[in-house]
């Protein structure tokens, strides 16, 4: 198996860990009789199961660098002048594979940590399980969010602010990093629009100068950003620049 379809198959357990738990966790349950602790049907499971399923886009969106990738993309779009092009399905795929690989880190460390150990049987129940592979990714969003940010979710939810990184609650955490995730893909957003700003500004200064007021700037400017995106292999330029700002 390649290391693609390894990472691919870890993400699927990551997401489908937190669904996992409630579906296997042991509870006395009463469905049509008596059914004794640590039983449960394989129906209710299956139910279980498929209704966590619902959570798994949430969870790709919150508690990873997909938000930031995703934002920058879009960005770059309107920025080219392109409504729809790139479609959606096509900037949202590509977002998925850079989300993969910018978290292959935290994944590998699930792996060794919670999900082998799991696998091969040893000593560890499914809640440790969970709590070994949170921690990993704890780590990676408590790296990428602003201490400001942090702080502000702290305060409105009036939880007591946290003296060290265990104490982060993930209630608090999640929607920190989401904020900081998103002033991050602003600010490389404010960049990548300045050229093409500069492009639109010479565009209309020249249309203007020629007297031809009724051509629309657009209809000379977008050839143009697209002939420069292309001409300096813009999408290898933003996709690099764009992995490099997460540590």
């Amino acid at each position: 198996m390649n290391k693609r379809a390894i990472r691919i198959a870890l993400v699927a357990g990551l997401l489908l860990g937190a669904g996992a738990a409630f579906a296997a966790t042991p509870a006395p349950i009463q469905i049509g009789g008596a059914i004794t602790r640590g039983e449960m049907s394989s129906a209710l499971r299956v139910f279980l199961g498929l209704t966590a399923l619902a959570f798994i886009p949430a969870a790709l969106i919150c508690m990873t660098s997909f938000v930031r990738i995703v934002v920058v993309l879009s960005m770059l779009r309107h920025a080219l002048g392109l409504t729809e092009t790139p479609p959606n399905m096509v900037l949202i795929s590509l977002a998925l594979f850079l989300t993969l690989f910018s978290m292959s880190p935290v994944l590998e460390r699930i792996n060794v940590d919670a999900v082998q150990p799991f696998a091969e049987g040893k000593d560890m129940t499914l809640m440790q399980a969970i709590e070994r592979g949170k921690a990993p990714l704890k780590d990676f969003m408590v790296r990428q969010t602003r201490e400001a940010d942090l702080m502000l979710m702290v305060d409105v939810s009036g939880a007591k602010p946290p003296s060290n990184v265990d104490d982060i609650g993930m209630i608090q955490l999640v929607p920190a990093f989401m904020m900081s995730e998103l002033r991050a893909a602003f600010q490389i957003g404010f960049v990548i629009y300045l050229p093409f700003l500069l492009v639109d500004i010479v565009v209309a200064s020249s249309l203007m100068s020629l007297g031809m007021m009724m051509v629309p700037p657009a209809t000379i400017a977008i050839p143009l950003k697209i002939l420069l995106f292309v001409l300096i292999d813009g999408w290898n330029i933003v996709v690099r620049a764009l992995m490099g700002t997460f540590h």
